[in-house]
């Protein structure tokens, strides 16, 4: 009865006039980014962490989570389309979604699509609502050494998750824990990493009479502005844009002109016919019993959810013969998983303050922007927040389906915009939102030194989240560490003296060798294979 009284409330707050603009504002920008091909939720919440900066911290949050659901919904269409997915989570739709659209039947698939994703929506909503309680009451009882290893487990996951190696994911999380310890030591005082001593050392080169003396004294003050920025640390905002924005322009940029798309046509019409529902209904449910669980964990994220969903509606459907030809359960089933993981990913982000994703993670950036720690004493100190978020999230499955059905045909031609206008806009959004938000040349200068680094980092393969990530929850695991151990007085033992914690460390563990082993015994079988063919 208290969740029920909490989220009567919450939607209180979500049905003010200026919430539902920002809910509006939030599931628009999200469905037309969702539509256009490479661009993401992360990469449209990141642009927008520094244009929110000046706004309510509940309007904020609003708006990202419709992104983030909105995101969801448009990346089908380009799936279903082009055959170009917008997010990696829509992978699986295009595999029997394009397969209509070459057969004229696009309509039903994007209105499969759609519809899937409302029912997800909303009865995975709810499942947050009702299962975040329940995490916050057991998350109460840890202490500074079950969140420490709580912490650990969230570096190895998203590290283990992200990308096709355990090693690069783990070296971008390394690049995330070490701009984490730019700035002033919390419990010491000291500088870290702040360059503070380059700056006297060059000024001291300036002697009266000394060639070049103007270029060092210059040299100088400009260190010397930097270790006065970095003193307060990186900014997350700054980074996150870099990074996502930044990175990812540079990244096209290089990649040169690409053949231009072929927008498939739709033919006939958008609603499905009586048989497209009877054989939808069922993939819907199943796609959200599926995707809801697989979000909700520490390691989970949509990308998992959709492929299981789309081997069980192969198993179950009565026409297997049709997968691969253009299935509409292929469409209904992983468009569910989808949407239903989204809402999943928000129970570790909002209970436990653990990111899942690259949209988890800016969106963990966003609540910090607000000075607000996601976590059980977030549903305890600023209930009206999270409450007021959790509701918006239902009313914003309701304006996902109201905009995607009638507006198809708009975010088709969105498909028809040049991507050098494309990346062009995007590159002098990312830089006006970060001169905005904090006006300073060595912010500017951090923000190409980051992109540039975002696009090494796309260049070789490394995942991004891990290094927002890290940059995130570095200060946070070292402050629980420190903390655990002066409780100990130095007793290293502490780590390990729950069983909680044990248990932790062991699925930190877990998370870590599977994936390797499993990769490895991969390997090996195509290696066998290869020789077999060879004989």
């Amino acid at each position: 009865m208290d969740t029920f009284a909490l989220l009567g409330n919450g939607i209180l707050t979500a049905l003010e006039p200026m919430n539902l603009f920002y809910a509006l504002i939030g599931v628009t920008l999200g469905t037309a980014v969702g539509v256009l091909p490479g661009i993401g939720p992360a990469l449209t919440v990141a642009l927008l962490l520094p244009v929110t900066y000046q706004l309510d911290a509940a309007g904020s949050l609003i708006m990202f989570a419709g992104i983030y659901y909105g995101g969801m919904y448009g990346g089908s269409t380009t799936s279903i389309l082009l055959n170009t997915p917008g997010e990696s989570a829509s992978i699986v739709t295009a595999l029997e979604g394009n397969k209509m659209a070459r057969a004229g039947r696009g309509g039903p698939a994007l209105a499969t699509a759609a519809i899937g994703s409302f029912v997800a929506g909303l009865i995975a909503t709810l499942g947050l609502a009702f299962i975040a309680p329940w995490v916050v009451k057991f998350a109460l009882s840890f202490g500074p050494a079950e969140y420490f290893a709580l912490m650990v487990l969230a570096f190895i996951t998203v590290s283990a998750a992200f990308g096709d190696s355990s090693l690069r994911g783990l070296t971008a999380l390394a690049i995330g824990l070490t701009l984490g310890l730019v700035g002033i030591d919390l419990q010491t005082g000291q500088a870290r990493l702040t360059f503070n001593e380059v700056g006297p050392f060059f000024t001291a080169m300036a002697t009266d009479g000394a060639f070049l003396s103007g270029l060092w004294l210059w040299v100088g003050g400009l260190f010397s502005d930097i270790s006065a920025a970095l003193l307060d640390g990186i900014e997350v905002t700054t980074l996150a844009v870099a990074l996502f924005a930044i990175g990812e322009t540079l990244s096209v940029a290089a990649a040169g002109h690409r053949t231009p798309d072929k927008v498939e046509a739709i033919k006939g019409s958008l609603w499905m016919t009586r048989e497209d529902w009877s054989r939808s209904w069922k993939p819907w449910l199943r796609g959200t019993a599926i995707g809801f669980p697989i979000g909700a964990m520490p390691a989970g994220g949509a990308e998992i959810g959709t492929f299981l969903s789309y081997a069980t509606e192969k198993q179950f459907a009565k026409h297997p013969e049709e997968f691969g030809k253009g299935a509409i359960e292929g469409v209904a089933g992983p468009e569910a998983a989808n949407n239903a993981s989204a809402a999943g990913t928000l129970v570790p982000l909002l209970t436990l303050g653990l990111p899942t994703t690259a949209t988890a993670a800016i969106m963990l950036a966003g609540f910090q922007q607000f000075g607000l720690q996601p976590g059980p004493l977030l549903f305890v100190n600023s209930p009206d927040l999270v409450w007021g978020l959790i509701a918006s999230l239902l009313i914003a499955n309701l304006m996902l389906v109201v905009l995607n059905l009638p507006l198809i045909g708009l975010w088709v031609r969105l498909l028809t915009i040049p991507r050098p206008w494309l990346y062009a806009g995007i590159l002098v959004f990312a830089t006006l939102g970060t001169v905005g938000a904090n006006p300073s040349p060595v912010e500017l200068g951090m923000l190409l030194l980051f992109g540039l680094m975002g696009y090494m980092l796309r260049r070789f393969g490394y995942p991004i989240a891990p290094v927002v990530v890290g940059l995130i929850l570095g200060p946070m695991a070292e402050q629980q560490l420190r903390r655990a151990l002066a409780i100990s007085q130095g007793d290293a033992t502490v780590l390990v003296g729950s069983p909680l914690a044990i248990i932790l460390l062991l699925l930190a563990a877990i998370a870590l060798f599977v994936p390797l082993i499993l990769r490895a015994r991969g390997k090996g079988k195509v290696l066998s294979q290869l020789a077999a063919d060879e004989d």
